[in-house]
């Protein structure tokens, strides 16, 4: 099984729908947004780690769309955990968001790499497999692992296509090297559930947590920024996370999301999921 290292560039085209105001992927060079064609300034919604979790997602969709987003991306991991894996693959298609494979789509995708997982992620991605219409098997297993998106690199555990690694395994003098594996300036990852920048000006590497708010860049370093989690947030702070990338103010601004933590616990219980899935979330 191959994860990462070596995987060709992914072709890939976008449409539009006007009507929501999203590109939709197919697989044939880099996805470029119309939107950027005529104007420079994009405000791009990036989320990850959704997890199944229709709460978290519904109103971290309710929040990018009142803060005059123009798009927006998907680092992976739409199932796994939660009760609602069909409704959120829905809700990514219906906006036509492109979406790289996380981890929880691999093991669907790969059955193997289900051996790799902790007991409770596995039990979790066996049940819902269970759950997967056809049409969400389909969007799952096709799935790639890594975009390019607007310029910017998409992959949900690390770059340059590992939908498995994850930022804390990687020491600074590796990522030193990685960095010299692709050329995108900016690099958005998942996997974690914590937001976090990783900035590199050719010499050194510096990680920071990023805590709610906006973080200015700088246009002379590169950076490699962790989305954080919608649905299974694990930075102490309980709220759904996700980031707006501002590239005319070449910014990045964390949100942090309220919503209804006991609802979908019920729910994560009432489907027979390993409890933990719900008490971690509280």
């Amino acid at each position: 099984m191959s994860v990462s290292g070596g995987l060709p560039e992914p072709e890939l085209h976008s449409f539009w729908n006007a009507k929501a105001h999203y590109p939709c992927p197919a697989r044939t060079g880099d996805i470029q947004s119309p939107l950027a064609a005529d104007n420079n300034h994009m405000r791009i919604a990036v989320i990850s780690d959704i997890h199944s979790n229709m709460e978290a997602f519904t109103r971290v969709l309710e929040d990018a769309d009142s803060s005059f987003i123009d798009t927006m991306v998907c680092l992976g991991d739409v199932i796994g955990y939660g009760p609602e894996p069909n409704e959120a693959i829905r809700l990514i298609l219906e906006r036509k968001v492109p979406t790289v494979m996380g981890n929880h789509e691999l093991g669907v995708a790969e059955r193997d790499y289900m051996d790799d997982l902790n007991p409770v992620a596995c039990k979790s991605l066996q049940m819902t497999i269970e759950m997967l219409s056809e049409e969400s098997l389909s969007f799952v297993t096709g799935l790639a692992h890594f975009l390019v998106f607007n310029g910017a690199r998409l992959v949900h555990g690390f770059p340059p296509d590992s939908p498995i690694t994850y930022m804390f395994e990687i020491s600074n003098v590796k990522t030193k090297e990685i960095f010299g594996q692709y050329k995108e300036r900016l690099c958005f990852t998942g996997h974690t559930h914590n937001p976090e920048i990783v900035e590199f000006d050719g010499d050194f590497v510096v990680r920071t947590l990023l805590k709610k708010g906006t973080t200015n860049l700088d246009k002379g370093k590169r950076y490699i920024i962790n989305a954080g989690s919608v649905g299974q947030p694990r930075d102490i702070n309980n709220k759904a996370k996700y980031v707006i990338w501002d590239t005319e103010n070449d910014s990045i601004e964390v949100k942090h999301i309220s919503y209804d933590i006991e609802s979908v616990a019920s729910k994560i219980i009432r489907a027979g999921l390993p409890s933990i899935n719900a008490t971690r979330l509280m």
